[in-house]
């Protein structure tokens, strides 16, 4: 497998959370989980895959940990980087923002020449009415909701992982 880490925002605790469950199912040891904040250009340059989870917060708005973190990705080289996104959302409360913040991530990123993985998850038996982080009919990595749908966490981690395992 290839040099993994995996890089989260946190308010709460819960993107936390399922950054630790992501790194234990792939096996990617916790040394090589990190808080956003903690982000610098000498952590990504260790790593050939960079996982990155963000909550939605206000009204569609990036975890606050990712507003220097993602300064720091957008200024280093990621065409040789693996990039997978992972989003935190509550669909019953923010229908129209759901995992907006996954959206925000994918949108700055996407220009910068890395290559996306398990970035086709369909939104089908998820509810919510607007997301900017469908793009094209999916999903461009795995929308959580820990908040209505935590029985369906485990599952759709363990589909989002055996849709791009191979390519690590």
């Amino acid at each position: 497998m290839k040099k993994t880490g995996i890089i989260y925002g946190s308010s709460t605790g819960t993107c936390e959370e399922l950054a630790n469950t992501i790194a234990s199912k792939l096996g990617i040891n916790q040394s090589d989980v990190y808080s956003a904040d903690k982000l610098t250009a000498s952590l990504i340059s260790q790593y050939d895959v960079l996982i990155l989870g963000t909550s939605t917060w206000g009204d569609g708005e990036l975890q606050d940990d990712w507003y220097d973190g993602i300064k720091t990705l957008k200024a280093a080289d990621l065409s040789n980087k693996t990039i997978a996104l992972f989003g935190c959302g509550d669909s019953e409360s923010y229908p129209d923002t759901f995992c907006d913040g996954m959206g925000i991530l994918y949108e700055d990123l996407k220009d910068s020449r890395c290559h996306f993985l398990g970035n086709n998850v369909s939104p089908a038996g998820y509810s919510f009415s607007s997301s900017i982080a469908v793009v094209d009919g999916h999903f461009i990595g795995l929308a959580l909701d820990e908040v209505n749908e935590s029985s369906k966490t485990d599952q759709r981690i363990d589909n989002w992982i055996a849709g791009f395992k191979d390519e690590l």
